[in-house]
């Protein structure tokens, strides 16, 4: 019998760790503490710095192109830390938000050579905590006997990079009854994951044949567009159109899932929008931050419509990248049904970058 944290649960506490300010430990050929640039302060850096070593601040190859620092290791760069620097200075390499108005922030000295499986573990870390893409790394001899001085959390890097790369297991919670506005048969399912992390849910519109494709909407959570009425994207409009076509046929299921902002979550989602302030657009303000285009994960969607019985669709979007992924989960999508509502004078040119660059059929 054993009471301890299996990987899954050590990993959400990882997560938190991180988001407070708390270094986590990652062992495995080798031992490196790693700490989140983001939520760093001035006496975190000072411990350690004096811990001796040659700190790396770990960045993805999208914020080192930005940065103009040398990416040896493909997916990422390692820049060699200053002995003389400041939390301001590594939340700076961190967050491109005064990128123009400092925009020569180098010249670095990257490292090269060696093991990166630790940083590449830390820096997916940092992003499924919702932070930014940029973590301290020291190597640490004897790092498993510190983290038990410290009471600091530690993963076993092989397990920690394979959960991190499994999506979690999804459990539905509860059911109930929803009568809305487009439809007084609604019924709203929860759905928790194992791993900690935010719920999704399913509106059942109706009760769905399900043998038949089932009218199907994946739309990700966009609390600006979906509750404030935001005008610079289009995801209210599509959310509300696409309950309203369900009502209409009088049967359907929207998918709700928690992946705001492209799932770089609403403050990185801010932040980005602060750079297209500064006149980027959707896709390199994401890249700039450190993120891929688009971090979403739609397999989530069919492992929900799997759950409730379902294995085909008439899939209600303009994004390819859906369908795609539907069909390679084994999701057959009978028809893709446009949804072309939203477009306004604030959100033009943000649509004309989801046409271009991310394939949308608009």
């Amino acid at each position: 019998m054993s009471f301890a944290p299996d990987i899954t649960e050590q990993l959400a506490r990882a997560r938190a760790d991180l988001r407070m300010g708390v270094p986590v430990m990652l062992h495995g050929e080798s031992t490196a503490l790693v700490m989140a640039a983001e939520t760093l302060t001035s006496q975190r850096l000072a411990d350690l710095l004096a811990l001796g070593g040659e700190p790396v601040l770990a960045i993805t190859a999208r914020r080192a192109e930005t940065l103009k620092a040398r990416v040896y290791d493909g997916d990422l760069a390692r820049i060699a830390l200053p002995k003389d620097a400041t939390p301001a200075w590594v939340q700076s390499i961190a967050n491109p938000a005064d990128d123009l108005r400092a925009p020569m922030k180098g010249p670095f000295a990257c490292a090269r050579g060696g093991a990166t499986d630790v940083h590449r573990a830390a820096l997916q870390l940092a992003k499924s905590a919702r932070l930014l893409p940029a973590a301290l790394v020291l190597d640490l001899p004897g790092g498993v006997d510190f983290a038990a001085q410290n009471h600091l959390t530690t993963l076993d890097l092989n397990a920690a990079a394979s959960a991190l790369e499994t999506r979690s297991h999804l459990h539905p919670v509860v059911n109930a009854r929803l009568p809305m506005e487009v439809s007084e048969a609604g019924r709203l399912h929860i759905f928790r994951p194992e791993d900690g992390g935010e719920e999704h849910y399913a509106i059942e519109i109706g009760s769905p044949d399900r043998a038949k494709p089932v009218l199907t909407r994946l739309h990700s959570a966009c609390f600006t567009g979906d509750l404030l009425g935001s005008l610079k994207c289009d995801c209210g409009p599509q959310l509300r159109a696409a309950l309203a076509q369900m009502g209409e046929e009088g049967h359907g299921v929207l998918l709700y899932l928690n992946q705001e902002g492209r799932g770089i979550g609403l403050t990185n989602k801010m932040r980005a929008y602060s750079l297209q302030d500064q006149g980027f657009d959707t896709v390199e303000a994401n890249h700039r931050l450190g993120f891929e285009d688009d971090e979403r994960d739609f397999r989530l969607g069919a492992d929900i419509l799997k759950s409730m019985g379902f294995s085909a669709v008439r899939l209600l979007t303009n994004n390819p990248r859906k369908v795609e992924m539907m069909k390679a989960s084994g999701i057959d999508v009978a028809e893709r049904v446009p949804l072309r509502v939203g477009e306004n004078r604030h959100n033009t040119a943000y649509l004309a970058t989801k046409a271009k660059k991310s394939g949308h059929l608009l």
